[in-house]
């Protein structure tokens, strides 16, 4: 379905946002890959750096990731647009879970379920890992930010630092006109 169907961008937003949110296991944020693939490659309704603006603004927002979502829905088609891609994303794992979680609790005891939650996690890790990786090559215009972004990437992950002392120094090397 295209942007120039005869239903709109409205219902272009829901379709694809209802069947991606039915993949986005372990939240909105490992579904990051697909929405930047349907945002900028396929459909063509923004490029990687407002791509990369709207992730950084959804994810110093307070609240859940998934308004990324709601800022792609508000890019293609205004405040309409931002309702139904946010409904479109949540409800039907919303749904879904309801019914799921009733049949789930009946094999508490079963030893297959807690393979299956095990299994769950790397596949979790996987979806997010991709998703830094999308957000951080749409991000890194420059050797300057690539360098940037692994630094700040091994920094947190080999030390105690609070992130946000390495987000602020990004941001200084920012503003400074290195990035």
């Amino acid at each position: 379905m295209t942007d120039d169907s005869p239903f709109g961008p409205l219902l272009t937003l829901a379709s694809y946002f209802a069947v991606l949110s039915l993949f986005a296991i372990g939240g909105a944020n490992a579904a990051v890959p697909e929405m930047h693939r349907i945002a900028v490659e396929a459909m063509h309704w923004m490029n990687d750096r407002q791509f990369a603006d709207m992730y950084a603004l959804a994810q110093v927002s307070p609240g859940p990731n998934v308004i990324i979502v709601t800022l792609i829905g508000y890019h293609v088609a205004g405040i309409a647009g931002a309702a139904v891609a946010t409904v479109a994303m949540i409800a039907p794992p919303c749904i879904f879970a309801f019914f799921v979680s009733r049949t789930w609790d009946r094999f508490k005891e079963k030893p297959w379920r807690a393979a299956v939650q095990a299994g769950m996690v790397p596949v979790s890790l996987g979806l997010v890992a991709a998703s830094a990786f999308v957000v951080a090559r749409a991000a890194d215009h420059n050797a300057i930010a690539a360098v940037l972004t692994v630094a700040t990437g091994v920094t947190a992950y080999f030390t105690r630092i609070n992130p946000l002392w390495l987000f602020a120094v990004a941001g200084a090397v920012g503003l400074a006109g290195y990035l």
